[in-house]
């Protein structure tokens, strides 16, 4: 569980959580709910005891038991003795040492059948029993078989892994640990329908605590109890699911408009009341001075009313126009050793068209995609451009963006020249003030695909490559960039598995893997866009 004592946290001038406490107790499930940006990842890592060193910490926080913590972004190479996801999953009970610790103490005993090594071998394995080490193989399988993963997939290197198999792993590793408190960090990210439905099944068995942080509002409406709404550096607790905590958080705000509105009136009597007495008598000119220190204390106690927030818009600039034929796909094959992941992909895209790449996880939609990017390269093929054609890449984990520069320093080689220019560019995506002074690797992953957003708009880009672009946005940036997709008047190819987002981009035609079948957009396909 977690005991969290007068918090507080403060980076610069400027105050990201206003002093509060608050538990996450055994068998709660509790989300962290916020728009990108109002320092829930800040938050997050300051109760998982890894904030950076230029946070200013103030009150306590108590982790009591084990705990487990799903990132955003994997760990290259995974945390096992070997870079493969079934070493990865049971590091998590440290299986995967002992394991390798038995073989070498085996070796030992076969060589030299001593006191010291039968010791060695028996004591290992006894832990090796203790920690469900020949339980472990059954276990991992019915994690794997609940989330879509196929078995023989464990026993790949993680680096190989598309985004969507290598989130399915880490899930795994955390729920293969049975921690007293679970922190998830948008675990729902690449997840099909059915992956979904299991998770939310398992968190609802799971005994112990859980914090997550997720987007996914049917998760958040059907796997919790509890809100902590974090937002202007206040953070409000609410019973109940997320449907539950918009119904009374707008009911709060009307409460305090209604406050603030009987207060005003006082103030506004009282004042003009002292007002009418002044220069006067001097018992009224007393009379008028006892008034204005009423109508200073009621300004002092005036209730701060919750403001409605803003509905969220992204624009990108008109593009250049391009030729009637901006890409052509020939024969397009791509495989990693022994492992064909594309054979033969062919399609033609028109001026204004908008693709979506329809597919399950490992199906090649990332490789097709970073082929298309010229960020990687064909085994065989080829990818052709048109006339005039710009290219802009959004990348799944955001490999465009150079984390080696500032935020502001990353639209530098952009067609937006002036500081002020860009920190405006910035600002219409969201990124404001002194983030972009900030590392692309200190935002959070909200944060960094706006940052992507923002250099895609700064580019001129007529032909946008897009790779799971709604990742880690909360519901208002989805709909925002939907609507922003729609209106563009360029050339699209996407992956995406956020239904509304697709909905709203109003596809033209679709191609689906690993059929490599190019073909008119139908609605059928979009029943496919959530079973991936």
């Amino acid at each position: 569980m977690l005991i969290v004592r007068e918090l507080g946290i403060e980076i610069g001038a400027r105050r990201l959580l206003t002093p509060v406490s608050f538990t996450v107790g055994d068998g709660e499930k509790v989300g962290l709910v916020g728009r990108n940006g109002a320092g829930k990842s800040t938050l997050l890592s300051v109760l998982l005891g890894e904030h950076p060193e230029h946070l200013r910490i103030t009150g306590s926080v108590a982790r009591q038991g084990t705990l487990a913590h799903l990132p955003q972004e994997p760990v290259a190479g995974g945390l096992g003795v070997e870079p493969i996801g079934l070493s990865h999953v049971l590091s998590a009970r440290g299986i995967d040492q002992i394991d390798a610790d038995m073989q070498h103490a085996r070796h030992a005993l076969a060589a030299q059948a001593t006191d010291e090594t039968i010791a060695r071998f028996t004591s290992l394995e006894a832990e090796f029993r203790e920690r469900g080490g020949y339980e472990a193989e059954s276990e991992v399988a019915r994690l794997a078989d609940g989330l879509g993963l196929k078995q023989d997939l464990l026993l790949e290197e993680l680096s190989s892994l598309s985004g969507g198999q290598r989130r399915r792993v880490d899930l795994m590793r955390v729920l293969y640990e049975q921690p007293a408190t679970m922190v998830l960090d948008e675990p729902t990210n690449h997840l099909d329908k059915a992956a979904k439905r299991w998770l939310f099944d398992e968190l609802e068995q799971f005994r112990g605590a859980v914090l997550v942080i997720s987007h996914d509002l049917v998760l958040l409406d059907r796997s919790i109890s509890r809100v902590l709404a974090l937002r202007e550096g206040q953070l409000r607790e609410y019973r109940g699911n997320y449907t539950k905590f918009l119904a009374l958080e707008e009911e709060r705000r009307l409460s305090e408009e209604k406050i603030a509105l009987h207060q005003d009136a006082k103030i506004d009597q009282f004042s003009k009341l002292a007002d009418s007495m002044r220069g006067q008598t001097e018992k009224r000119a007393r009379l008028a001075k006892v008034l204005d220190r009423r109508v200073e204390k009621l300004r002092s106690e005036r209730i701060e009313v919750t403001k409605v927030e803003k509905k969220v818009t992204f624009r990108l600039p008109v593009p250049p126009r391009s030729g009637d034929v901006p890409m052509s796909v020939t024969a397009l094959s791509v495989n990693y050793g022994a492992k064909d992941v594309l054979r033969d992909v062919n399609f033609i895209t028109r001026r204004g068209d908008r693709i979506v790449i329809v597919g399950r996880n490992g199906a090649g939609k990332s490789s097709l995609l970073r082929c298309l990017a010229g960020s990687q390269v064909a085994n065989s093929g080829e990818v052709r451009f048109g006339a005039n054609v710009t290219v802009g890449y959004f990348a799944q984990e955001n490999e465009q963006l150079d984390f080696a520069r500032t935020v502001l320093e990353n639209l530098a080689d952009s067609t937006v020249v002036s500081d002020s220019q860009r920190r405006s560019m910035l600002g219409a995506f969201g990124l404001k003030g002194s983030a972009a002074h900030q590392m692309p690797e200190t935002l959070s992953g909200g944060e960094r695909a706006k940052l992507a957003l923002a250099v895609l708009a700064s580019s001129r880009a007529n032909l946008l490559v897009l790779d799971e672009p709604t990742n880690n946005l909360d519901p208002a940036s989805v709909a925002a960039l939907g609507e922003m997709m729609r209106q563009w008047r360029g050339t699209i190819v996407a992956v995406s598995h956020e239904r509304g987002f697709v909905e709203a981009l109003e596809p033209t035609h679709a191609v689906l893997l690993p059929e490599e079948y190019f073909d008119l957009w139908d609605e059928r396909y979009m029943d496919l866009i959530e079973q991936r």
